[in-house]
C-alpha cells in the first residue's frame, strides 16, 4: 500500500501540517512541532513553509 501524505484531521493544532507529516514519518507529531519552532526561530523560514505547506498539503478523506 502507497503512503501519501495528508493533513491530519484529528491531532491539529493549527491546520494540522505537523501531526500529517508525523502520521506519515511514522514519529511523534511533538518531535515535528519542535523542529518547525526551531526552523522559525533561527531559520525564520518556518513560518512561509508552513503556510505553503498548509496549501499544498491535502486534507485526509474520511473513511467510509
Amino acid at each position: 500500500m502507497q503512503k501519501k501524505l495528508y493533513k491530519s484531521s484529528t491531532d491539529r493544532k493549527l491546520a494540522g501540517v505537523c501531526a500529517g507529516l508525523a502520521e506519515y514519518l511514522n514519529i511523534d507529531a511533538t518531535i515535528i512541532r519542535l523542529l518547525w519552532v526551531c526552523a522559525v526561530l533561527f531559520a525564520g523560514v518556518g513560518i512561509l513553509a508552513y503556510i505553503i505547506a498548509a496549501l499544498v498539503i491535502p486534507n485526509k478523506p474520511e473513511e467510509q
